[in-house]
């Protein structure tokens, strides 16, 4: 297995992964997460936000700049206006993680735990996920995991989180950067704000 740390989010989110398209290498559905509470729900959209990266995220700006993008095209259509920091009222955190791996058959079975302040990320459950050692090249896969945590800029607090978890053969043309973040940041945000911890899989747009 090759596999190339770049954010500290998706090994926690990796259990979606070792799933969705794991057989044939071909794109699998997205695995889509979110987290919110009622009383934040009239405080999402119409507002003004700033996209930064999440604290501690070990990643160039060039290679997060195509996921940053992508998140904030969808919540500009989701009624934000992307503004600098100084005046936004909302603060939108990226993480993420890509990687590449064998698909093959064989597994080892991992613990992992996640965490969020929503109810969701901080809860330290732990996900059993399979990673297979055998290296086979012909079968790699390219896998990505996102989180998005949108905060109040004054006080910190979480308005709302998400993750999305894709995987897809490393030879897809869906597993181009730019590619790549349109369709998990579509995902992330379809049907936005989402039902409150409930995981479904959405299909790639075409």
């Amino acid at each position: 297995m090759n596999f190339r740390h770049i954010g500290t989010f998706a090994l926690a989110a990796l259990g979606g992964l070792s799933v969705a398209g794991c057989a044939t290498g071909a794109a699998g559905p997205v695995e889509v997460t979110r987290f919110h509470q009622p009383e934040t729900l009239a405080r999402l959209g119409n507002s003004t936000i700033f996209i930064d990266s999440a604290p501690g995220l070990e990643m160039s700006s060039l290679e997060l700049s195509p996921y940053k993008a992508a998140v904030a095209q969808e919540l500009v259509r989701l009624g934000y206006r992307e503004v600098p920091r100084a005046e936004a009222a909302q603060i939108a955190q990226v993480d993420l993680e890509r990687f590449t791996r064998d698909a093959g058959p064989q597994r080892s079975p991992v613990s992992v735990g996640v965490g969020g302040s929503t109810g969701g990320y901080r809860s330290g459950v732990g996900l059993g996920i399979g990673i297979n050692l055998g290296g086979n090249k012909s079968r790699e896969e390219t896998g990505t995991a996102l989180a998005v945590s949108i905060r109040d800029s004054a006080t910190g607090d979480a308005l709302w989180e998400g993750r999305a978890n894709f995987s897809v053969s490393a030879a897809s043309p869906l597993a181009a950067t730019a590619a790549n973040a349109s369709i998990i940041a579509d995902a992330l945000f379809r049907e936005f704000p989402g039902n409150n911890g409930e995981t479904i899989e959405i299909t790639p747009k075409k």
